[in-house]
């Protein structure tokens, strides 16, 4: 079972970049896809992206798309989130979670992902 723990948050103005990361330990990633998601207080946590456990597929949502690219190095047992351009409505605690699949495809449900890490804040203000 894989352990998770993001990293790379932080403070940054409108308009800057971050590079989230992911890192597993316990098992190697190689049979998971991995989602990324977000939640801001009061609000549900929404599902922003996610990876195939190959890297083949990935998919994002609708309010991330064009900005944020996701990747994974299986050697590296790491799932990375490049977020540029980013927006005062992207501030969130981000989480990555994994996924015990074998297909080509993902999906950025939460219900779907059985390991989570613990998250970590991005703040976008001036």
């Amino acid at each position: 079972q894989p352990q998770l723990v993001e990293s790379g948050g932080g403070l940054v103005q409108p308009g800057g970049s971050l590079r989230l990361s992911c890192a597993a330990s316990g098992s190697t990633l190689d049979y998971y896809a991995i989602g990324w998601f977000r939640q801001a207080p009061g609000k549900e946590r929404e599902g922003i992206s996610c990876i195939s456990h190959s890297g083949s597929t990935t998919n994002y949502a609708d309010s991330v798309k064009g900005r944020f690219t996701i990747s994974r190095d299986n050697a590296k047992n790491t799932v990375y989130l490049q977020m540029n351009s980013l927006r005062p409505e992207d501030t969130a605690v981000y989480y990555c979670a994994a996924d015990f699949s074998f297909t080509v495809q993902c999906a950025y449900v939460a219900t779907q992902y059985d390991y989570w890490g613990q998250g970590t804040q991005v703040t976008v203000s001036s």
